[in-house]
Formats: C-alpha cells, sequence, structure tokens
C-alpha cells in the first residue's frame, strides 16, 4: 500500500487551498482543434470529495438564468491554476441547497470573517497607507 501512496504523491499538484463555500476562479486548458487556449470558469464551490489523487471538487455557477455546474479533479493536467475570489463561511460540507434556489439567492454564502487580529493588522496598515499619502 504504501508503494500506491509514493506514486501517487510524485503525481500530486500543489494548490492554493480552499473550502467549500469559497467563490473561486478555476483557470483550465481547453483544446480546439490544434489550438488551446485557457477557459475561466467561476462559481462557488458546493462540493468536494475523494482524497489523494482521486480528489475533486464541484463549483457552481448561474448562467443566463440557468444553474450549471462543474466538477474538476483536483490533479488534473487540464486546470492551470485556482485563483480564490472571497471566502465563504457555511456549516455544512456540500451545499446541495443552492440547486434549489434562485437568482441571487442562490449565490449567497456568507463571507468568512477573519480574525480580530487579522482585523486589526489590515487596519493598520489602512492608516498607514493613509498617513503617508498625506504626507507625500
Amino acid at each position: 500500500m504504501k508503494l500506491i501512496e509514493k506514486i501517487e504523491g510524485e503525481q500530486i499538484k500543489k494548490h492554493v487551498p480552499f473550502r467549500v463555500g469559497d467563490s473561486v476562479k478555476v483557470h483550465t486548458r481547453v483544446k480546439e482543434g490544434e489550438k488551446e487556449r485557457t477557459q475561466v470558469f467561476s462559481g462557488v464551490v458546493i462540493g468536494h470529495k475523494g482524497r489523494g489523487l482521486n480528489e475533486s471538487f464541484t463549483v457552481r455557477r448561474i448562467s443566463y438564468g440557468e444553474g450549471v455546474e462543474r466538477v474538476f479533479p483536483l490533479n488534473s493536467p487540464r486546470i492551470e491554476k485556482i485563483e480564490v475570489e472571497r471566502e465563504g463561511k457555511v456549516r455544512r460540507a456540500k451545499l446541495f441547497y443552492l440547486r434549489g434556489r434562485k437568482g441571487k439567492e442562490a449565490l449567497l454564502v456568507k463571507e468568512r470573517v477573519k480574525s480580530a487580529a487579522a482585523k486589526k493588522e489590515k487596519a493598520r496598515k489602512a492608516k498607514a497607507t493613509k498617513e503617508e499619502a498625506a504626507a507625500a
């Protein structure tokens, strides 16, 4: 069993950590004929399953009033990068209840609030840049 895990470990890619409820942009390579281009699929992560090489996640978005879901294998060579746009705060592992919603409420996931220390640090940086701009 350790041999299989060792071989899989070599093929696993390092990705940006994201959780269920986060809004992400997934950059995928699409081949059309002989040309290859990057296509972006952005939406809310509604599920995450598997582990190791078999790990995958589901992203849902609303396109022209219709819900569109796409399942991405996390370690696929077709995925260029994953960008986290917004971190969401959820209390479930799977957000399938979003399927029954329409319009803006279908994308409604509370934004994750950072710790108090992170808020203070952000406020301190904003104050420092404000003072710097005033001095210049």
